[in-house]
C-alpha cells in the first residue's frame, strides 16, 4: 500500500501564494494575514514568492480568489476574512456565498484554495481564532495550502 501525504520540507512548499485579504473586521483579519505570513515564511517560502491582495470585505473574496486562480502564477492561494453574526440575516447572506464562491474557485481551476474566513457568532470567538485560545487560523490556512502544494506536487509525478 501506497500513502501519498503532503509534507512541509522546504523544497515541498516551494511555490508562489496568493493571499487574498478581506480589510472588513481588519482588527482580526490583520491577525490572521500575520499568521499565514509567518507559517509560509517559517518553512522557507521566499517573501517575493507571496503577493498579498486586498479586498474590501468577504463578500469579495469569491470573485478575487477565482481571478488569482485562474491565472496560471500561483500554486495557491489562501482566502482570509471574518464575518462576525449581527442581529440581522446579513451574516447568513455573506458567509454562506463567500463560502461558495472560494469552494467553486479552487474546484473550477485545480488551484488548492484555503479557507481562512471565519465565520463566527462573536468578537470574542474572532479574537480566540486569530492567534489567541484557539490559535491562528491564518497560519492554519496557511498550513493547509503548503500540504496541498506538496501533495499535488507528488501526483503530477
Amino acid at each position: 500500500m501506497n500513502v501519498i501525504e503532503g509534507d512541509f520540507t522546504t523544497e515541498a512548499v516551494q511555490g508562489r501564494y496568493a493571499i487574498v485579504v478581506a480589510r472588513f473586521n481588519a482588527f482580526v483579519v490583520e491577525s490572521l494575514l500575520q499568521g499565514a505570513l509567518d507559517a509560509l515564511k517559517r518553512h522557507g517560502v521566499a517573501e517575493d514568492s507571496i503577493d498579498v491582495i486586498r479586498v474590501p470585505g468577504a463578500w469579495e473574496l469569491p470573485l478575487v480568489v477565482d481571478r488569482a486562480a485562474r491565472k496560471d502564477q500561483y500554486d495557491a492561494v489562501i482566502a482570509l476574512g471574518a464575518v462576525i453574526r449581527g442581529g440581522t440575516p446579513h451574516f447568513e447572506y455573506v458567509a454562506g456565498e463567500c463560502t461558495k464562491g472560494i469552494s467553486q474557485a479552487s474546484i473550477e481551476h485545480d488551484v488548492p484554495v484555503a479557507f481562512g474566513v471565519l465565520t463566527v457568532d462573536t468578537i470574542e470567538q474572532a479574537v480566540e481564532r486569530s492567534g489567541t485560545k484557539a490559535g491562528n487560523k491564518g497560519a492554519d490556512a496557511a498550513m493547509s495550502a503548503m500540504e496541498m502544494v506538496s501533495l499535488l506536487k507528488q501526483l503530477h509525478d
